[in-house]
């Protein structure tokens, strides 16, 4: 019978697991904490309080060092509502329209006017998408990705992230998921092959060593 430890050895012994290093200049990408999954009066959404103080928590130390914030909310409009492929398996998503409360960004994450907001119809934040481009221009020399849900838009994320070359770190008290069953096994495999999945406390810890920026000279001054 497979068990976790048996399981950690087999990838461990293939040289899966290693530890990703860390930069200077880390960005915080912020997956779908919209409405339409943190609320749970629709039927896309699930109870996300906790995760969501926890990122708006790294939010605030991100702030203070002025590092690059990333939001991210799926967002459709009529036309693609009855064409996309995407659509036709989960058709709950239809519900996230352009201009519906579903699709705002929850508002106890509080973002700011000068955060970037990608609005994508895909799962990754990469996907159609000039997140790349903006994360390259900010500087940003390494990932650390939050939101929802755990097993589908922050997973591609994840992936996506790594394949342009950024480290990545997940916290794992900063993503959720609909069921614990998915929420596992992704933090699971994410760790294994994609990004350190990590404490919030961790990563909390790796900004205090960065280098005093202007921003939060001024802040603290």
């Amino acid at each position: 019978m497979d068990t976790p430890s048996s399981t950690a050895r087999v990838y461990d012994q293939a040289g899966f697991g290693r530890r990703v290093p860390r930069g200077a200049r880390p960005a915080v990408i912020v997956v779908d904490f919209s409405y339409g999954f943190t609320d749970r009066a629709y039927p896309t959404g699930a109870d996300m309080t906790g995760p969501v103080l926890a990122t708006a928590r790294l939010l605030g130390r991100a702030r203070e060092l002025g590092l690059p914030v990333v939001f991210t909310t799926i967002a459709y409009d009529p036309g693609q509502v009855g064409t996309l492929a995407w659509l036709r398996k989960a058709t709950g998503m239809a519900a996230l329209t352009l201009g519906s409360r579903l699709v705002e960004i929850d508002g106890r994450l509080a973002p700011r006017p000068e955060e970037h907001l990608v609005v994508k119809t895909g799962a990754s934040a990469f996907f159609g998408t000039a997140l790349a481009a903006y994360l390259t221009s900010a500087g940003a020399d390494t990932v650390v990705v939050t939101g929802a849900t755990t097993s589908g838009c922050v997973r591609a994320t994840v992936v996506d992230a790594v394949q342009y070359g950024y480290p990545v770190l997940v916290p794992r008290d900063c993503v959720a998921d609909r069921a614990p069953g998915p929420h596992e096994a992704n933090l699971f495999d994410m760790d294994q092959k994609y990004g350190d999945v990590v404490d919030l406390d961790d990563v909390l810890s790796y900004l205090g060593t960065l280098p005093t920026t202007t921003a939060e000279a001024e802040a603290h001054a």
